[in-house]
């Protein structure tokens, strides 16, 4: 996986697009969740970096798009990896509750066999690395330190579904209006004064895998 010697630029955006992001506890203890985006579109590039993710430790992936599925992929070179598909559309729309419970579901399985998930989208900035921040409020982690650790470990990230992820783990958890008004301000704040132009991003991503 990733670590802190040699990584790319934070705005070397492309470098970043399938490379593997150890999300890391405010003490750097690793928590189990490796952000990234999704397998190369050449069968032989996909099968070296799900080779590096099971090396790595990941004994789990969970898949954020809607747009493909490597089940098959992973059943036959991996067969012992936990593969689960909830894909949705990256339009910037509401997520449902659904997702997340599936998501969170298949991730917290793999993380109580004390093995690690990979959680990806297409590139690696919207549904997957949202999907980690739901992940780890249920995990128990306060929704500022959330934020920051997924950034700082992949610095790409826009995180425009966490909004909607604080509203499900809000009545997941039994929070009261008031807190979940709480949470969604903290992260408004913090969007805010870590601002990121995600459509810039996505643009440079999109040039540097030639389409």
């Amino acid at each position: 996986m990733s670590s802190a010697a040699g990584l790319p630029a934070p705005d070397d955006y492309g470098a970043w697009h399938r490379l593997p992001c150890d999300v890391l506890d405010p003490d750097g203890a690793h928590s189990g969740v490796v952000v990234t985006g999704d397998l190369h579109h050449d069968p032989d590039v996909a099968l070296a970096q799900l080779s590096e993710w099971v090396v790595g430790g990941a004994g789990g992936i969970v898949d954020c798009r809607v747009e493909w599925s490597d089940a098959d992929l992973v059943a036959a070179h991996y067969p012992d990896v936990t593969y689960v598909h909830v894909g949705v559309d990256d339009d910037g729309g509401r997520q449902p509750d659904s997702w997340f419970d599936q998501g969170v579901a298949g991730a917290l399985e793999v993380l109580g066999r004390g093995d690690r998930v990979v959680v990806h989208c297409h590139m690696g900035i919207n549904r997957g690395p949202s999907m980690a921040f739901a992940l780890l409020l249920c995990m128990g982690w306060e929704v500022t330190d959330a934020l920051v650790a997924i950034r700082t470990a992949r610095p790409i990230v826009g995180l425009i579904y966490a909004d909607d992820a604080i509203s499900w783990f809000g009545r997941r958890a039994g929070w009261t209006v008031e807190q979940v008004a709480d949470a969604q301000a903290e992260l408004t704040a913090w969007l805010e004064g870590e601002a990121i132009d995600v459509d810039h991003v996505i643009r440079r991503v999109r040039e540097a895998d030639g389409y």
